[in-house]
């Protein structure tokens, strides 16, 4: 696979600032503690322990804590369900994500670690 040309791959990681800004504007209007958000916010990348079992399974539990469809879904059940807490969390997991397509970071492919879908990460493949 090869990179995304830089045009593209700017406008990407625009949209991960967006996404990021959108979901921290979303946090402080809820009101929720910045204590919580700091613990949370991390927590998506536990999925990167996946990659221990080799890039396939790597890849697909990276993939499903990194795309928005979780946090979507926990966003319209704290809105349908009237729960805080739920919103609090579909709002730091979007900001997760967001922070990370920021910084280059897309979903991975199974053909390794540093194959993702907005281009090569990192020097060499450690998987």
């Amino acid at each position: 696979m090869t990179s995304l040309p830089g045009g593209v791959r700017t406008m990407l990681r625009l949209e991960g600032l967006a996404m990021l800004a959108a979901a921290l504007l979303g946090y402080a209007q809820l009101g929720a503690g910045w204590g919580a958000f700091a613990l949370l916010f991390l927590a998506p990348d536990l999925s990167l322990l996946g990659f221990l079992a080799g890039p396939r399974a790597g890849a697909a539990a990276y993939n499903a804590a990194h795309s928005y469809l979780g946090p979507f879904a926990v966003l319209v059940a704290g809105v349908l369900g009237e729960q805080p807490v739920a919103l609090a969390v579909g709002l730091v997991w979007c900001a997760h994500i967001g922070f990370d397509r920021m910084l280059g970071f897309g979903l991975h492919h199974a053909d390794g670690f540093g194959v993702t879908h907005l281009g090569r990460i990192g020097r060499a493949d450690p998987w």
